[in-house]
């Protein structure tokens, strides 16, 4: 594993009060919502890591193909996830989930859920 080379101390980002003040933007349907908060891309452009929030709302279902690695961690309210092996499960706060690259999931939910993600891909890239 290569590392990045610095001179001297290296700063944190810090983004405040993300998921109180972040509204995620339609992205999918008339109810999937999803937005970047932060990304590595400056800092790391061959291996950028982005990180965002997922809401969906009662409505039609999502059915995404991840093309990159991601991990997702439910904040609120639930999701129904299902991948094209049959496997099926009933999300809901706290817990976690890994998406490899190539798999096909689908998010339903009967009310709503929030999810926190970190992808490895560059910002917006979704």
């Amino acid at each position: 594993m290569g590392s990045i080379e610095q001179d001297g101390p290296v700063a944190m980002n810090y983004f405040p009060q993300q998921q109180q003040d972040f509204k995620p933007p339609l992205i999918a349907n008339e109810n999937a919502f999803l937005g970047d908060v932060a990304t590595s891309e400056k800092e790391n452009s061959k291996s950028p890591i982005s990180a965002g929030f997922y809401r969906l709302e009662k409505g039609t279902p999502l059915v995404y193909e991840y093309t990159y690695d991601e991990m997702k961690i439910i904040l609120e309210g639930h999701f129904d996830i299902s991948d094209e092996t049959g496997k099926k499960v009933h999300a809901t706060k706290g817990d976690v989930f890994y998406f490899p690259k190539g798999s096909k999931i689908t998010f339903t939910t009967e009310d709503y859920g929030l999810a926190f993600y970190t992808g490895q891909r560059k910002q917006g890239a979704a």
